[in-house]
């Protein structure tokens, strides 16, 4: 028996310029992972290096300190494998093998210094398995303390990755000369034109991609997000305009550092560097012509996981799924779903909507066909908190997983879907569709209408049905051809209660007609 077939913790921890995090899971024996702990704290690993290239002796002993805090903390979860990685400020350091050696000798942990291209590729990994991307091209933007890492992308591999020593601690530290007061525009003018001319490289590649979308992740990114959610009554949330940045910065700019750090929604640790931060996003914005951003809370440590899991033997084509599977498959794993059943349930949903599309019984298309196939092979995730009722605690579940690379409008019909596979039939006044419009309320009570045929026709769980298909579709009326071997009487019998549902949400009579076949 391997160590995976018992379930093993791992930790992850990401040190960076400014802040250290770190993230701990357990690898579980169904091949899925459950997050254990997630922290982050802030240390200034890079404090006065970009002027002597040298780590302080006090951010050292901050970091070494962070770091056997993390690890101990890892270890009560039982933590038995560690991966560690430091990253712009350690790996220009002059002094940087002395972090090593200390964090070895206090923290029983080896540091592995990585290079800015393993960093962006990290983030890639780390923010596109996060976010529904599919054949689009990409721009990842992560804005550090000592470097900003920018990659180009779809979903499933990178075009472009790259590293520029600009960070928000770099900036700061080069061209404020006096951190406790307002920054003048001659200050914000040179840090405008040495991101320009470190991007100029970068700007001649990205601009080939044809770039679709852009992600920009980092704390100094979601901070000034949540910012400018506070500032500026026209934002939305997750996103951030260049106009937006163009009326932040002479704000914050005139204002010393006592007043910056009351500033509505910003992170008061981060007062000092926001601005420059800010400033490096509005100048690839600017030169890249990006007239919005989508903000990312995922970053390195998620791309630190995703890599070490397609690493594994144990998880065979885990890379190549989509961003929407992987989180579907997680979260039904998770859940110990009975696959087998979930899958079979699924296949028979999707032959019933294929088969009533032909019919012209429904003009749902490709979107409502994914959310079906993913809310059937939930449906059922309720049992892991009680067999009762369980299709309410299906619904819980996966209104309040995440559900990575769903927008919140999709995880509500799948929500629904899957609630209302059993039970009482959904009304269009019902207060769980009540944040859909008519035409998704319409299609979740035709989705779970079809979710609830599936489940019935394999009540048995002993996979009887093997074809169901539409035929005959009258004015008034439809017959269901069930092709099954055995004695499929529970599916049957389940199939005589569905009909009234099915009347309901298509408008026709349902006529059940059974084809036996030798099993």
């Amino acid at each position: 028996m391997t160590e995976l077939d018992r379930g093993k913790a791992v930790a992850f921890l990401d040190i960076g310029t400014n802040s250290a995090r770190l993230l701990v899971v357990r690898i579980n024996p169904n091949r899925s992972y459950t997050v254990l702990s997630e922290q982050k704290e802030m240390v200034r690993l890079g404090e006065k290096e970009f002027q002597d290239g040298l780590l302080s002796e006090e951010a050292m002993d901050r970091t070494v300190r962070v770091i056997k805090n993390f690890c101990d903390l890892s270890r009560t979860y039982g933590a038995t494998e560690f991966v560690a990685m430091a990253t712009s400020a350690t790996r220009e350091a002059a002094n940087r093998m002395d972090l090593v050696d200390r964090v070895r000798e206090v923290a029983d942990l080896e540091l592995q210094i990585i290079s800015g291209m393993e960093e962006a590729r990290l983030i890639y990994l780390g923010v596109s398995s996060g976010h529904h991307i599919g054949r689009k091209t990409a721009l990842f933007m992560d804005i550090g303390g000592g470097s900003t890492e920018l990659a180009v992308g779809d979903q499933t591999e990178y075009s472009y990755l790259e590293s520029l020593k600009v960070g928000a601690i770099r900036l700061t530290s080069m061209f404020v000369k006096k951190p406790e007061g307002a920054v003048p525009d001659d200050a914000l003018g040179r840090m405008r034109k040495y991101v320009k001319s470190s991007l100029v490289r970068s700007k001649r590649e990205i601009m080939q991609s044809k770039v679709n979308l852009a992600f920009g992740s980092s704390g100094t990114v979601v901070n000034l997000s949540e910012i400018l959610l506070r500032q500026d009554g026209s934002s939305r949330p997750g996103v951030i305009r260049r106009a937006q940045l163009k009326r932040l910065i002479p704000t914050l700019a005139g204002m010393d550092l006592a007043a910056r750090r009351r500033v509505p929604g910003i992170n008061p640790e981060r007062a000092d560097i926001i601005l420059a931060g800010a400033v490096i996003l509005e100048t690839i914005m600017d030169e890249l012509h990006l007239n919005e951003v989508a903000v990312s809370q995922r970053g390195m440590r998620d791309g630190m996981l995703m890599d070490y899991l397609g690493g594994l033997e144990e998880f065979p084509g885990f890379r190549e799924l989509s961003v929407r599977e992987r989180s579907v498959i997680q979260l039904g794993r998770a859940c110990s779903v009975d696959e087998e059943h979930a899958r079979r349930v699924t296949a028979i949903a999707l032959e019933l909507f294929d088969s009533a599309a032909k019919k012209g019984l429904h003009t749902m298309g490709k979107k409502e066909r994914e959310l079906l196939h993913h809310a059937a092979f939930l449906h059922d995730v309720g049992d892991f908190i009680s067999f009762n009722d369980h299709h309410m605690h299906s619904h819980y579940i996966i209104s309040h997983a995440e559900l990575l690379g769903f927008s919140n409008r999709e995880v509500l019909i799948m929500a629904n879907v899957a609630k209302y596979h059993r039970k009482r039939v959904p009304k269009m006044r019902s207060a769980d569709l009540r944040d859909l419009d008519e035409k998704d309320q319409q299609s979740v009570i035709r989705l779970s209408t079809l979710l609830r045929m599936a489940e019935s026709l394999d009540r048995s769980h002993c996979n009887l049905v093997q074809a169901v298909r539409f035929t005959k579709a009258a004015k008034r009326s439809v017959k269901l051809i069930v092709t099954a071997c055995g004695d499929p009487q529970l599916e049957m019998w389940r199939m005589e209660e569905d009909r009234k549902a099915f009347k309901r949400a298509f408008g026709k009579e349902m006529v059940v007609v059974l084809n036996s076949i030798e099993g």
